[in-house]
């Protein structure tokens, strides 16, 4: 067929098959369908209000569209790779069922100013939808921390007991870093609604267009104010994997200590069944596999950033074919994450706390041995000849096998005559907690004011 390609017309041979299944993309992007459609509605309602498209024409693209819509929800659409990519397939689509009509939508565009509109209304309601999961991942860690908001868990440096802390508190650590994940969503998704189309190939276009008029009917905030950068731009997808892969990362991180807590060796947690796996040989097994496989799909997404970089690093201005490569990464980063999210908002919920194994390893690390050291120096003793009283007061007690807490006062008072009675109540882990009563302490009282806070944020 002569016009089976929009640039058909200049070649004298046809692509060859390697070529066309090589260089295709509807394999892949026909998932901004919706979001094509979409554009290319408001395109035409620009062109018909600027005088370039009739009235008749605008309500048969409008028909058009429709109908093809309701074929692609059905499933019904076949998609060919003939056509290279959903764009069109689309454009294909319409002028087939209206005619003459359907050849004239694409008046005042290019591929590559509507591509890159696509990508953004496709992506911008993907940031909607993931600031939305993030909150529900932030609620079930609330709700969790909320059940634990006093109870003593150790608190780690070089993964050595270091102080005590709850376990409410510990939480809220991964509640504030899914905040500010939200945040850099939020942020990102303002560079992200801004409008290409318009830019046409690269230099816009000699139609009397309206693009603010555009950009009204689809949500943007802004239009793309050089068509040189509108058509090339990629840095709102190289923003979002970032930001994507810095929730990754925070996810790990949380995987790893959930992988170490739920080991037999430490026995903080158990994760409910239904996040688990047992083994093909050993039938004792239960195996975290869910925090397995997450902490191993951050470096999947952290690979699609890469990917997207170096993508971009040496692409002469304007659009190049490269920028093909840039939708798989992004939309397998927006499925990882999404469900990942999903996955780990219901597993926290899953999780069952055994309080008393947390207690015991707090008791076997010397954790309030820097409450000692503040003590004296409350009594008047200068930090530094606190902490070498305090270094040798824990050493005592390692060699007797006790907890500082289990040293009688007349051993505790051979290290130091400032030592009272008064004593016991900093170096228990209790006492310890509820001396760290100020903004972004682990007392009680503070773990709960924050779990407030977070709950009244995302309401």
């Amino acid at each position: 067929m002569q016009d089976q390609h929009a640039w058909s017309g200049r070649f004298s041979e046809p692509v060859s098959e390697l070529v066309k299944h090589y260089t295709a993309s509807i394999g892949f992007d026909y998932r901004l369908a919706e979001v094509d459609i979409e554009g290319s509605l408001a395109h035409a309602a620009m062109l018909n209000r600027s005088g370039v498209l009739s009235d008749a024409d605008l309500e048969a693209i409008r028909r058009g569209m429709a109908e093809i819509r309701a074929e692609i929800r059905a499933g019904k659409l076949e998609w060919s790779v003939d056509l290279e990519d959903v764009h069109m397939n689309i454009e294909r689509r319409l002028t087939d069922r209206i005619g003459d009509a359907g050849k004239r939508l694409h008046t005042g565009r290019s591929r590559n100013d509507q591509v890159a509109t696509d990508i953004r209304l496709w992506l911008r309601g993907e940031i909607d939808a993931t600031v939305g999961l993030l909150a529900e991942l932030q609620l079930s860690l609330l709700d969790l921390a909320e059940q634990h908001a006093a109870t003593v868990m150790p608190g780690f440096t070089h993964l050595q007991v270091a102080q005590p802390v709850t376990f409410g508190h510990h939480l809220l650590a991964y509640v504030e870093m899914l905040a500010r994940d939200a945040e850099r969503m939020q942020d990102c998704r303002k560079r992200v609604n801004r409008l290409p189309l318009g830019a046409a190939a690269l230099a816009g276009t000699t139609y009397p267009i309206d693009r603010h008029y555009t950009a009204g009917l689809l949500g943007f905030d802004d239009v793309c104010h050089n068509s040189l950068d509108a058509v090339s731009d990629r840095d709102f997808a190289i923003e979002f994997t970032a930001a994507a892969s810095l929730a990754m990362l925070h996810l790990s991180r949380l995987s790893e200590e959930l992988i170490l807590w739920m080991s037999p060796r430490v026995g903080f947690i158990d994760i409910a069944d239904r996040f688990c796996t047992g083994s093909s040989i050993m039938p004792q097994k239960k195996n975290p596999d869910v925090p397995e496989l997450v902490r191993g799909k951050s470096g999947r997404v952290v690979g699609h950033l890469i990917a997207l970089i170096t993508l971009m690093k040496a692409q002469p201005l304007a659009y190049n074919k490269d920028n093909q490569e840039d939708k798989e990464p992004l939309f397998d980063t927006v499925d990882t994450l999404q469900t990942t999210l999903r996955i780990y908002a219901d597993m926290m919920r899953g999780v069952t706390v055994k309080p008393e194994a947390m207690r015991a390893a707090v008791l076997q690390g010397y954790a309030t041995a820097t409450d000692l050291a503040d003590y004296l120096v409350k009594k008047g003793l200068p930090f530094r000849d606190s902490h070498e009283v305090v270094a040798l007061a824990v050493r005592h007690a390692e060699q007797q096998g006790v907890d500082l807490s289990e040293l009688a006062l007349p051993v505790l008072q051979g290290f130091s005559a400032l030592i009272a009675e008064d004593v016991y109540t900093v170096l228990t882990p209790e006492g310890s907690l509820a001396q760290r009563d100020h903004v972004g302490g682990t007392a009680p009282t503070q773990v709960r004011a924050q779990i407030e806070r977070h709950r009244a944020r995302l309401a």
